[in-house]
C-alpha cells in the first residue's frame, strides 16, 4: 500500500462495509455516490457474488475491488469501518501504515445510524447532503410515524452476527419496540456493553450475552415469550416450535430467495425492514382473529 503522507492525501473516502450483503454494498455505494465523494470499498462483492446471467461465461465477473484501488487505499483522507467487529481492525491497521484517520460507525441499519454516516462523511469532506437524500430520509420518517401503532410495545428477540444486531436493536428501539433478548455467538463484552446501555437509555431490562448459543436463546423466549424473532435462517426452528413470526435478516438466509439483493442499510434498507416487520407482526393479527375482530385496514 501507498505510504503517502497526510498532505498528500486524496479526496476519497475508503469503506470498509463489515459484515453485510452486496445488495447493503450496492446501496451504500449509492449513498456516497450521491454525496459526490470519491471512495474504495473493500471488500466489495457487489457485482461478483450478484452478477448478472447475460448468456456468456465470463470467468471474472467486471464488479468488486481492484488491486489498484487497494493499494490507493493508503492515499484516501479517511477510512469509515461499518461495524465495530468486522471493519475497526482493517481501519486500525491501514491507519497506522499510511496515516489514514480511522472512524467506526454502526452498520447504518436505520435513520439515527444511516444519519450519522452521511453526517461523518458531510464533515470529513465539507459537503452537502443532496435533496435525494433528505428526501429519502422525510419518507422514512413518515412511515415510521404512520406505521408507529404496529410496533409499539411488541416484544422482540434479536439474534446474528454482533455488528448487525447492535444496530437492529438501535432501530426497532427508534420503533417503539422492546428488545427483551438480545444475542450473539461472538464472544466480546464491548457487544454487551453497547446494547445494554442502548436498553438502559430506553428504561428496558432485556437480557444481553456475547458468546451465547440458539439453545440458550430458546430457552430465553420459552421463559418470556416474545411477538418476533428478528434473525438468520437458523432462528427458524425456535420460530416453529414457539410458534412466532421470523423476520430473517442477517447471514445465513438459506431457505429464502433475494434477499442478498436487497437492502437493509441506508434509509430505503430502513423501509424495507419496516415493511418486513409490520407485515410479520399484521399477517399474524390476521391469523389471529376472531370472525368479529378481522378488520379490512389495521
Amino acid at each position: 500500500m501507498s505510504e503517502a503522507t497526510t498532505e498528500a492525501k486524496k479526496e476519497q473516502v475508503n469503506i470498509i462495509p463489515g459484515f453485510v450483503n452486496p445488495g447493503d454494498m450496492r446501496e451504500i455505494k449509492r449513498l456516497v455516490k450521491a454525496m459526490g465523494i470519491d471512495f474504495i470499498m473493500f471488500p466489495d462483492t457487489s457485482g461478483v457474488v450478484d452478477s448478472p446471467m447475460t448468456g456468456k461465461f465470463q470467468m471474472y465477473p467486471k464488479g468488486g475491488t481492484t488491486i489498484k484501488q487497494l493499494r490507493d487505499t493508503g492515499n484516501s483522507k479517511l477510512t469509515i469501518a461499518l461495524g465495530s467487529f468486522a471493519s475497526t481492525d482493517a481501519a486500525i491497521a491501514l491507519e497506522r501504515k499510511c496515516k489514514v484517520p480511522a472512524k467506526t460507525l454502526k452498520t447504518p441499519i436505520g435513520a439515527k445510524a444511516t444519519d450519522e454516516f452521511l453526517m461523518s462523511l458531510r464533515t470529513a469532506f465539507v459537503t452537502e447532503i443532496p435533496y435525494e437524500l433528505e428526501e429519502e430520509r422525510g419518507q422514512l420518517v413518515d412511515v415510521m410515524i404512520d406505521t408507529h401503532h404496529h410496533f409499539h410495545g411488541k416484544k422482540a428477540a434479536i439474534f446474528g452476527d454482533p455488528d448487525i444486531v447492535i444496530a437492529l436493536t438501535e432501530f426497532v428501539l427508534s420503533l417503539g419496540m422492546v428488545p427483551v433478548h438480545v444475542l450473539t455467538g461472538t464472544p466480546g463484552s464491548a457487544f454487551e456493553k453497547e446494547v445494554k446501555a442502548m436498553l438502559l437509555e430506553s428504561g428496558i431490562r432485556g437480557i444481553v450475552k456475547a458468546g451465547g448459543d440458539l439453545f440458550e436463546f430458546h430457552q430465553w423466549i420459552k421463559n418470556e415469550p416474545v411477538d418476533l424473532i428478528i434473525g438468520n435462517t437458523y432462528g427458524k426452528y425456535i420460530s416453529r416450535a414457539e410458534d412466532i413470526p421470523l423476520v430473517r435478516v442477517g447471514f445465513p438466509i438459506l431457505d429464502r430467495s433475494v434477499h442478498s439483493y436487497m437492502p437493509i442499510v441506508g434509509y430505503k434498507g430502513a423501509l424495507r425492514l419496516i415493511e418486513m416487520i409490520s407485515s410479520a407482526l399484521l399477517d399474524r393479527q390476521d391469523r389471529d382473529a376472531t370472525e368479529e375482530d378481522f378488520e379490512l385496514v389495521m
